[in-house]
């Protein structure tokens, strides 16, 4: 600073401060606009993100480049959430490569690629090769094959939740593996899939407590499983 210069009262803060300040910013175009004000700022911008438990990208418009760079700061990540958004987010398996070499990948509890039709199992299985500790998954509106599902299987043991809201290419045999590895699973949406009825008691049958659905799914299981032989 020059002689005669005043410094600015934001200027003092510390950088500490200044980065849970920064945190509590939900917009991510203030956020890169933050981090070119200054290397301090930029900084800041970087601990920020990497306090955050959760991040959504839910009504934004991102990219791979941008997304995995987001996500890569995020050391503590818990929550990651890519949806579908109305301006028509281009996530790609080159994305989801990118993002598995996140250091937070292996503690994320909870993952949504609702409606992301650029990936594929390639992406997926990549991805969920790394989330030891997922609990909750929702993949629907995708276009993943019963591959994803033996990834899941074979890496999530802890699932609780998973959503393969139309998810048309998965089949039976997926979801039996997916459900016979997976025993902590307490629900499942299956809504709008090609699977058999048939399948779905089998899958009851694995696990009675298991919750399918849509709820006109399940009553239909029960009504079957009703009927004397």
């Amino acid at each position: 600073m020059r002689r005669g210069e005043e410094e600015a009262e934001i200027d003092r803060l510390p950088i500490d401060l200044l980065a849970h300040i920064l945190s509590l910013i939900n917009c991510f175009k203030d956020l890169a606009q933050a981090s070119g004000v200054c290397q301090k700022w930029k900084q800041a911008v970087k601990q920020s993100l990497a306090r955050r438990e959760r991040l959504s990208f839910a009504g934004w418009k991102m990219d791979d480049e941008s997304t995995s760079r987001l996500v890569l700061y995020a050391y503590n990540l818990k929550e990651l959430d890519i949806p579908r958004s109305r301006w028509g987010c281009q996530i790609t398996d080159i994305g989801l490569y990118q993002i598995s070499s996140a250091k937070c990948v292996s503690n994320l509890t909870s993952i949504s690629l609702w409606g992301m039709t650029g990936i594929t199992d390639k992406g997926v299985v990549q991805l969920i090769s790394r989330t030891t500790s997922l609990q909750h998954l929702n993949i629907g509106g995708t276009f993943i094959t019963d591959d994803s599902l033996f990834a899941i299987a074979d890496s999530c043991p802890n699932l609780k939740t998973i959503v393969l809201w139309s998810c048309r290419h998965v089949t039976g045999s997926g979801l039996l593996i997916l459900v016979n590895k997976c025993q902590k699973l307490k629900s499942i949406d299956v809504w709008g899939t090609r699977v058999p009825l048939d399948c779905f008691i089998g899958l009851l049958a694995i696990s009675p407590a298991l919750q399918i659905k849509p709820k006109e799914l399940q009553l239909n299981i029960e009504r079957v499983l009703m009927v004397p032989v």
